[in-house]
């Protein structure tokens, strides 16, 4: 993991097509820009955990599912 202090109106760098820049520092809070093409998927962390658990719960329901009829048929 790379750590890097950045203050206001700086940035950085990612490949040659993502560029991040620091746009606002408030107390508690960091604001960044991303500067991306548009078929670069950026999610916040905490709403990609979301996603994967809801995946997650919804293949077990799925698995329950066909157990349930496999028994079914017998």
């Amino acid at each position: 993991m790379l750590v890097i202090k950045r203050k206001k109106n700086e940035g950085l760098q990612i490949g040659e097509d993502i560029t991040i820049k620091i746009v606002g520092i408030s107390d508690n809070a960091v604001k960044i820009a991303i500067d991306a093409p548009k078929e670069t998927i950026i999610l916040r962390s905490e709403l990609l955990e979301e996603v994967m658990d809801e995946n997650k719960n919804a293949l077990v329901g799925d698995l329950n599912s066909l157990n349930a009829l496999k028994d079914y048929s017998k």
